[in-house]
């Protein structure tokens, strides 16, 4: 899936997080197991701190099971 610069656009002002820091995360998960619980812990806790967002270990355990059990939308351009 190929993401646009309006796309990127889009998330950072969202997030407030830049489109090289959204390409490097992608990087580290990509080079490692997706579905692995200390990759995905340690990628959302970088996404927490960037964006000042507090993520509590409830929350977090719930994005894992998700990511893990497939039940992540697979249009993510619409969840911006």
């Amino acid at each position: 899936m190929a993401f646009g610069d309006s796309f990127f656009k889009r998330v950072e002002e969202k997030t407030k997080v830049d489109k090289d820091t959204i390409l490097s995360l992608a990087a580290k998960l990509r080079e490692n197991d997706m579905k692995n619980e200390g990759t995905l812990r340690e990628v959302i806790q970088s996404l927490s701190k960037m964006t000042g967002k507090d993520v509590s270990k409830e929350k977090e355990d719930k994005i894992i099971e998700a990511i893990q059990n497939d039940k992540v939308p697979k249009d993510i351009d619409k969840m911006i």
